[in-house]
C-alpha cells in the first residue's frame, strides 16, 4: 500500500496566507521524511470567504520539495476550462516533476464557479468527455486538427511534451454510478474522495470493477482520499480535529455538497474519516482495504484553523503507520 498526503490550501478567514507557505513546505517535508509517496492539492475557484490559494501555480512551487514524489490536482474541476490550457500546463508540471504527475480531474458542482466561466452546467459531462479526447491527443501527436461541439484545434501542437510516455495518467473522481463507469471508460484510475461515505463507495467500487472488465481495461491503482487525524490518544483525537473539519464541511454545505446538520460530529464522521490513535487508525485503513480493496491512501491532515504541530504530529504517526 502506499500513502499520499493531501495538501490543505483553504484558510479561514483573516489568516495571513503567506505565512502558511513555509507550513505547506514543513509539511511536504515530513510527509517525504515520513515515507508517504505522493502529494495532492485541491481545486475552487470562487471561495470567499474562505481563502484558498490555486493550485497550478503552487504545485509548480511544491514540486522543487517535493524530491521524486508524485504530485496532482485532487481534483482540478475540467468543464470550465479549455483543455488545450489544461494539457499545456499538465506537461510543464510532468517535465517540472521528471513524468510524476498524475492529473486528477472531475466535473464540478457548484454554479457559481460555471456561471462565471460561462459554461452551463448542464454541458459538464460532454464538455469532460471531449476534452478528455483531446488531451490525450495533444500529449501523444505532433499536430492535431479537432473540431468538436466545445473546442476546435487547427493543425497545430502543444509547445512541449510530457516526459511520461503518452502524457499523465488521468485519476477520474466520481460519486454516481455512471461517473464511476465514465472513469472506468476513459480514466487510468477512480480517484475516490470518501466525502459520502464507505455506505456509498462500496457499492461505486463493485459498479467500477465490473465496468473494468466490461470494457477490458485495467486501473493503474486503486486510490482514495480521506479525512485523516492521527492523536497521541484516542479519547482526544476528536476533539483535536473536530472545529477544523466541522468549518471544512459546513463550508462545503454552503456551496451546496453535502448537508450535515443533522448528524452530531460522531456520527458524520463514522466511515468518512479515519481519527484515532496509531493503534485504531491502523485498524481502521485495514477496514478499508478489506472492504474496497484500495491500495494507496491519501490522507488529508490538516484543514482550516489545525494548528501546524498537531497535523506535522499527525504526519508523522501516519508515517509509522504504513511502515509497520
Amino acid at each position: 500500500m502506499k500513502v499520499g498526503l493531501f495538501i490543505n490550501t483553504q484558510f479561514p478567514e483573516g489568516y495571513n496566507v503567506g505565512e502558511r507557505v513555509p507550513e505547506m513546505v514543513e509539511q511536504v517535508r515530513a510527509a517525504r521524511d515520513a515515507g508517504f509517496s505522493s502529494l495532492w492539492f485541491p481545486h475552487h475557484w470562487l471561495t470567499h470567504p474562505m481563502q484558498m490559494l490555486q493550485l497550478t501555480p503552487l504545485m509548480g512551487y511544491i514540486a522543487a520539495h517535493a524530491a521524486g514524489m508524485t504530485i496532482g490536482p485532487n481534483i482540478l474541476i475540467l468543464p470550465p476550462l479549455n483543455p488545450v490550457h489544461v494539457a499545456e500546463e499538465a506537461a510543464t508540471l510532468d517535465v517540472l516533476t521528471g513524468g510524476n504527475y498524475i492529473l486528477g480531474i472531475g466535473l464540478g458542482y457548484r454554479r457559481p464557479e460555471f456561471d462565471a466561466f460561462g459554461v452551463p452546467l448542464a454541458e459538464r459531462a460532454p464538455r469532460f468527455n471531449e476534452a478528455v479526447g483531446l488531451m490525450r491527443r495533444l500529449w501523444t501527436e505532433d499536430r492535431v486538427t479537432h473540431c468538436g461541439r466545445f473546442y476546435t484545434v487547427n493543425d497545430a501542437g502543444i509547445g512541449v511534451k510530457p516526459v511520461r510516455p503518452g502524457g499523465p495518467p488521468l485519476y477520474i473522481a466520481a460519486q454516481a454510478d455512471v461517473s464511476v463507469r465514465r472513469a472506468a471508460r476513459i480514466g487510468d484510475a477512480w480517484l475516490i474522495v470518501n466525502s459520502s461515505g464507505l455506505g456509498k463507495i462500496a457499492p461505486l467500487m463493485q459498479s467500477y470493477r465490473a465496468a473494468l472488465q466490461e470494457y477490458g481495461r485495467r486501473a493503474a491503482e486503486f486510490p482514495i482520499t480521506v479525512e485523516c487525524y492521527v492523536g497521541a490518544r484516542h479519547a482526544t483525537a476528536h476533539e483535536e480535529c473536530r472545529g477544523p473539519l466541522e468549518y471544512k464541511y459546513n463550508a462545503y454545505a454552503a456551496w451546496g455538497l453535502e448537508d450535515r446538520t443533522s448528524a452530531s460530529f460522531e456520527d458524520f464522521a463514522r466511515d468518512r474519516f479515519i481519527i484515532g490513535d496509531k493503534g485504531s487508525v491502523k485498524e481502521e485503513i485495514a477496514r478499508y482495504r478489506d472492504i474496497l480493496g484500495v491500495d494507496h491512501f491519501i490522507m488529508r491532515c490538516q484543514w482550516p484553523g489545525l494548528p501546524q504541530e498537531r497535523a506535522l504530529a499527525s504526519i508523522r504517526r501516519l508515517g509509522e503507520i504504513f511502515a509497520s
